[in-house]
């Protein structure tokens, strides 16, 4: 029972750590990169559909970013979901059938902003792995009947030594994020 619950612990920890790393993919630095647009939702035919399922993503220079439309009739949505997204600053033009996005150069705020929402992105993931770690600690409590004393206390420490692994893995990544963002 007890091992069932560090698995799970372990594997929940797991995927946040892997969102982290997704969310901080998001945020751009001074090249355009296809993973900033991962999470742009556009309003096509009045649902929200991600850009990667109606189009597909090409960068041919380090500063610009083609986006080519499955569905021409989606290019206006496509522009405008782009111009929209906050904390992007492109500047999409279309031509009738592709969309050219070009990224403009990072000034030095610019950069300090982002890193500041990256350190904001990094802290939520702490949070979450934290709040999977009570919830285990929850249900290892509710086996204190069923197991001994000293197995629980064990399993406690697993789990804390398992969750510092896992926000140092969030650090890492910021960090490595954070250097990505201030190198010019």
């Amino acid at each position: 029972m007890i091992a069932d619950v560090m698995a799970d612990a372990g594997a929940r920890m797991d995927r946040a750590v892997e969102a982290a790393k997704e969310d901080f993919a998001t945020v751009r630095t001074g090249r355009a990169n296809p993973q900033l647009f991962q999470k742009i939702l556009v309003d096509y035919y009045g649902s929200p559909t991600p850009l990667a399922q109606l189009a597909s993503l090409a960068n041919p220079e380090a500063r610009s970013l083609i986006v080519t439309p499955y569905d021409k009739s989606a290019l206006k949505a496509i522009e405008q979901a782009i111009r929209d997204t906050p904390n992007l600053g492109a500047n999409p033009t279309n031509d009738g059938n592709i969309v050219r996005v070009t990224m403009p150069e990072l000034t030095e705020e610019r950069r300090k902003e982002f890193v500041k929402i990256v350190r904001t992105k990094g802290e939520d993931a702490k949070v979450h792995v934290r709040g999977i770690r009570r919830k285990m600690k929850d249900d290892l409590d509710a086996l204190k009947g069923d197991v001994g004393e000293d197995e629980l206390v064990r399993a406690e420490k697993e789990l804390d030594a398992l969750t510092r692994a896992h926000v140092d893995e969030i650090d890492e990544a910021l960090k490595r994020k954070e250097a990505e963002l201030l190198e010019v």
